[in-house]
């Protein structure tokens, strides 16, 4: 199955592009264009990672699966517009009417986006544990990283960028078990294989 092990690369792709916002946000990397600009790819190839896992422990995930992978979606498409927000359409607004954005119902929209990430990430993380397919230790390691991860304005920023990096390191590995999870899929049943 294919797509195990593309879901696989999107996962090994949104660690390397968390890594660089961490690094970008400490100062380790120049704030450039192009750091500017992978920077809202990290959530969306995080979206397919998810969507990979979500496929591996759904036949054993229930609807505590879905709802968790429904809700991690949509939190994770709402990161991905905000990043793509802030690095492509404040930076040519003047300072004055992104505080007014922010102060009004873009801010609400933020607030309600990072409150959906975090029940994702933690619903989620619960059925997949639950469901035992990919590595308990990623998977909290994935849910301990997001949920400072979600909150980038409500907790110090060494706590946000350390957050990113248990995310980063839980969605890796997670990645790998995905990898790995594409010879487990072909050795079963062909009814067993997503669709």
């Amino acid at each position: 199955m294919q797509l195990y092990r593309v879901t696989a690369v999107a996962g090994f792709a949104c660690a390397v592009l968390l890594i660089v916002n961490i690094a970008r946000r400490a100062g380790l990397l120049p704030e450039t264009a192009f750091t500017h600009a992978v920077a809202p790819f990290a959530p969306l190839t995080g979206l397919f990672a998810i969507t990979g896992v979500y496929l591996l422990i759904r036949r054993t995930a229930g609807g505590l699966g879905l709802a968790g992978y429904l809700l991690n979606a949509a939190g994770l498409a709402g990161a991905f517009a905000i990043e793509y927000t802030l690095h492509f359409v404040f930076p040519l607004l003047a300072p004055g009417v992104v505080a007014g954005l922010l102060a009004g119902g873009t801010g609400r929209a933020f607030l309600v986006t990072s409150v959906v990430l975090v029940a994702g990430v933690l619903v989620f993380a619960a059925a997949a544990l639950r469901a035992g397919a990919p590595p308990a230790i990623a998977v909290v390691l994935y849910a301990a990283g997001m949920v400072p991860g979600s909150l980038r304005n409500a907790v110090p920023l060494p706590v946000y960028l350390a957050g990113l990096v248990l995310a980063a390191v839980g969605v890796a590995w997670m990645a790998s078990r995905l990898w790995s999870g594409e010879r487990a899929a072909l050795a079963r049943p062909a009814d067993a294989l997503p669709s």
